[in-house]
C-alpha cells in the first residue's frame, strides 16, 4: 500500500507544474512515497478575461478543490496568492512550506530599471494591485508610465517586451526564479515601492484531513505560515478578493535574504496598502508586533491593521477595478 503513487494535483502551466515539482521532490523526501503529477485545467487557464473581470477569486483553484474533494487527487498544490482566504469545508492547508522571495519583479527592455524607463513608457500587468502602487509611484517620483491590463503565461507576458509591443512588463519573482528564469530581471521592486499579493511567493498544500494532511505538515514552515496568515486575515477583513488592489506584507527584522537572522527575530512587521488603480489614492499603513505564536495571534495582527485601513477609506478604494 505504501508504494502506491501519491497523486498531486496541479494545474498544467510552465510555472504551476515547477512549483509542483518542488513540492513533489519534498513530500517524495519526506515520505519515502511515490508521487505523480495529475493535470488539472482550471477555468482561469482557459479564460482570455482579465482577472478584475472574471472575479479573480478561485479562478485557478475551484478545478482542483474539486478534484481532491472527488477523490480524484490525494493533494493539490496552489500559489498561496491564488487561494480564497475561505478554507472550504472537507480540506485543510496541510502545509505552507518556505516562502521564496516575494517581490515583484521588472522585466524591461533594453536593461532598464522602472526610474529609467523613457517618458510614455508601457507597462503591462495583470494586476489592479501593481497598477494602483505603480501609477501612485509615478505620481510621487514624476514619471511618465502608462500601465497596460494584460493576460497570458510568463512566456506570452515577457514576449510582449521582447516583440516591442511594451516596454516592460511587471512579474512576481518568485515564479520567475522557480522556473530559472531570475536572470532575465532588470530591476526587484522594493516592497516600499509596491507592495506584493498577500501570500505571494508562498505555496499551500492542500488536501483533505487525516493520516496524510498529517504527513505533508513536515512541509511545513512556521514562520511563512505565521506571515501568509496575517496577510490573509488582512485581506479577508478587507472582505477583498485576489483581483482587488489591495497588497500585504508580513516580514521579519533583519536583512530579507538573510534567514538565519529572520528566524531568530521575535517582531514581525505587517505592512498593508489599498489603492485606486490610477494611483491618485492610496491607504497604506503598517503594524508590528511579537511574531505570532498560534494561528489566532496572526489572524488577529492582520484583522486590526485592516480595521484602521477600513477606518482611513479602503473600502471606496476597493471598488476601483481596472477596466
Amino acid at each position: 500500500m505504501t508504494d502506491k503513487p501519491l497523486r498531486l494535483g496541479t494545474r498544467r502551466s510552465k510555472l504551476a507544474m515547477a512549483q509542483s515539482g518542488l513540492v513533489a521532490d519534498a513530500v517524495r523526501e519526506a515520505t519515502g512515497r511515490p508521487v505523480e503529477l495529475v493535470e488539472i485545467t482550471t477555468y482561469g487557464d482557459t479564460s482570455r478575461e482579465h482577472l478584475a473581470r472574471i472575479g479573480g477569486t478561485g479562478v485557478f483553484v475551484t478545478a482542483l478543490r474539486d478534484a481532491l474533494l472527488r477523490g480524484d487527487v490525494d493533494f493539490a498544490v496552489h500559489s498561496l496568492k491564488d487561494l480564497p482566504t475561505a478554507q472550504p469545508e472537507g480540506l485543510a492547508l496541510a502545509a505552507v512550506p518556505r516562502r521564496e522571495d516575494p517581490r515583484d519583479a521588472l522585466i524591461a527592455r533594453d536593461g532598464l530599471t522602472l526610474e529609467r524607463l523613457p517618458r510614455g513608457a508601457r507597462i503591462g500587468t495583470g494586476s489592479p494591485r501593481r497598477m494602483a502602487q505603480l501609477n501612485a509611484h509615478a505620481r510621487a517620483h514624476g514619471l511618465d508610465i502608462e500601465t497596460v491590463p494584460i493576460r497570458g503565461n510568463v512566456d506570452t507576458r515577457i514576449n510582449f517586451v521582447r516583440d516591442g509591443e511594451l516596454d516592460a512588463v511587471v512579474l512576481a519573482a518568485a515564479g520567475l526564479n522557480r522556473l530559472g528564469r531570475g536572470g532575465e530581471v532588470t530591476a526587484y521592486l522594493a516592497s516600499d515601492t509596491v507592495l506584493p499579493a498577500p501570500g505571494q511567493g508562498a505555496l499551500a498544500v492542500e488536501c483533505p484531513p487525516g493520516p496524510l494532511a498529517e504527513a505533508l505538515a513536515r512541509l511545513d514552515d512556521p514562520r511563512t505560515r505565521a506571515a501568509v496568515t496575517a496577510e490573509r486575515a488582512l485581506l479577508a477583513t478587507l472582505e477583498a478578493g485576489c483581483s482587488a488592489p489591495v497588497g500585504a506584507l508580513a516580514d521579519f527584522t533583519g536583512a530579507p535574504q538573510d534567514q538565519a537572522a529572520q528566524r531568530q527575530t521575535t517582531e514581525m512587521r505587517l505592512r498593508g496598502v489599498v489603492g485606486s488603480t490610477d494611483g491618485s489614492e492610496l491607504v497604506q499603513l503598517t503594524t508590528t508586533g511579537h511574531v505570532p505564536s498560534t494561528q489566532a495571534e496572526a489572524e488577529a495582527l492582520g484583522a486590526e491593521l485592516a480595521a484602521e485601513m477600513l477606518a482611513k477609506g479602503a473600502a471606496g478604494l476597493m471598488g476601483e477595478r481596472a477596466r
